[in-house]
């Protein structure tokens, strides 16, 4: 499995990332979710360079030319709702793609709020079967959310790629990703952070991404 990490090239993603671990900048709700979207515009670039592609005849209004196009059927999903700016961001790269959605979320088993279990009731997606999917989903923390997409998304029909994106990831999702995915899969980040605290949250990480988007839930 590939692992590419953004916060170890130079590049305007870390200046989005500065932003959205700044508490001053979160209290602009509009501004951290265009800093998800931007994110997820950039590392959905970097992902076009892995994809195969077809030579396609077009005729301009002065002649006609040959131009190299994506050749891959690909299919975007996401876990709601702290998915959903860093969704849109990849569809404003891949626009022609497919969308799919789970919801997957972490609910804790203990009142001291030190154990996590990942509750998936909803699922929305087309066939896989041959396409190339990307999971975008901001944070990476334990993994379970993640591995219960995979599982879901991929259980009727394997795709012929499998992308994981995120924001930021901790080294155990990593971990418990690895596991669900096949040995040519890729995880894309922004950043890799050291840890997790003891209620599960990425460390330093900037907070819960679905609260800082959309407001506080019950």
């Amino acid at each position: 499995m590939k692992i590419v990490n953004f916060s170890e090239q130079n590049t305007v993603i870390n200046q989005y990332l500065a932003e959205l671990r700044d508490r001053k900048y979160q209290q602009n709700r509009l501004l951290f979710r265009n800093n998800i979207i931007r994110i997820g515009e950039m590392m959905a670039y970097e992902l076009s360079k892995t994809l195969t592609y077809k030579a396609k005849n077009v005729t301009t209004p002065l002649a006609a030319t040959e131009v190299m196009v994506p050749k891959d059927d690909i299919a975007i999903a996401t876990v709601l709702r702290a998915g959903l700016p860093f969704h849109e961001g990849f569809l404003r790269v891949f626009d022609h793609a497919d969308s799919a959605f789970v919801s997957a979320f972490r609910m804790y088993t203990n009142r001291e709020h030190t154990e996590v279990g990942v509750h998936t009731e909803y699922l929305a997606t087309p066939p896989m079967k041959g396409k190339t999917l990307i999971i975008a989903d901001p944070m990476l923390a334990t993994g379970g959310s993640m591995a219960a997409a995979i599982d879901a998304l991929t259980k009727e029909a394997q795709p012929r790629q499998i992308h994981i994106a995120c924001v930021i990831a901790a080294p155990e999702g990593i971990d418990v990703v690895r596991q669900a995915l096949p040995d040519d899969a890729t995880i894309w980040c922004a950043s890799i952070d050291p840890g997790m605290n003891a209620q599960k949250y990425i460390v330093p990480g900037f907070g819960d991404c679905g609260d800082l988007c959309f407001g506080e839930k019950l």
